[in-house]
């Protein structure tokens, strides 16, 4: 469990004013499971905001902590490989080759996925620019330190998630401020094209290094 400030100012990009997240509603199939997903920034929630062109909201929390249990994902004793693990167990995506199915099954079988008794998650933010990192990653493609590069690309930063009834009690409602999509749904789509860019320079420019851990080096040591 991660030690965090005792109250959060966190901001939830959404087309519409949520002035109470309702818990146990949403998909469960986002990067944690079910839960409300949030950002410690305002400028990623704006962008959030606006995945098509369409003027959005950035609602904004004060997340009050003592007494929750806080899981941060990018602390001990949680790593990448952690992080990937509750990202497969979560998110719906092809297996398309016999590499990658087995590869999965890996991760699953060797790192532990679920969250205990959480009622926040803090980590990174796999979209689908970044999912595709992850994917890469499964298929052998990149080493376990280009995924820890690739997901720093584009400062899309963490997310900070209420996943429990007792964090979303929590949540104090702060207010909403208007997102314009001509402002921000650009800024969201200079940042993944820039993100895209960046790693496809990691993925065909970097030189080979030897010592890099790869998918199947983890496979074969069992």
């Amino acid at each position: 469990m991660a030690t965090m400030s005792e109250v959060l100012r966190l901001y939830h990009g959404s087309p519409i004013r949520v002035k109470r997240p309702l818990f146990g509603v949403g998909n469960p199939y986002n990067d944690y499971g079910l839960g409300f997903y949030c950002t410690e920034s305002f400028e990623l929630a704006c962008e959030w905001a606006c995945p098509k062109a369409k003027d959005g909201f950035a609602n904004a929390y004060d997340l009050e902590l003592a007494g929750l249990r806080v899981v941060d994902l990018d602390a001990e004793p949680y790593g990448t490989i952690e992080w990937l693990a509750v990202l497969f167990a979560n998110r719906q995506f092809d297996v398309p080759t016999s590499l990658m199915e087995a590869a999965k099954s890996y991760v699953a079988a060797r790192y532990p996925s679920e969250l205990g008794e959480a009622d926040v998650v803090v980590g990174y933010r796999a979209d689908d620019s970044y999912f595709s990192f992850a994917r890469a990653f499964l298929e052998n493609r990149i080493s376990l330190a280009q995924l820890e590069r690739a997901m720093k690309l584009g400062g899309l930063g963490r997310q900070v998630v209420a996943v429990s009834e007792a964090a979303f009690g929590a949540l104090r409602f702060v207010g909403a401020e208007p997102a314009s999509a001509s402002l921000w749904h650009e800024k969201r789509m200079r940042r993944d094209e820039k993100a895209r860019q960046d790693f496809d320079r990691i993925l065909h420019k970097e030189p080979f290094d030897p010592n890099d851990v790869y998918m199947l080096d983890l496979m074969r040591e069992g």
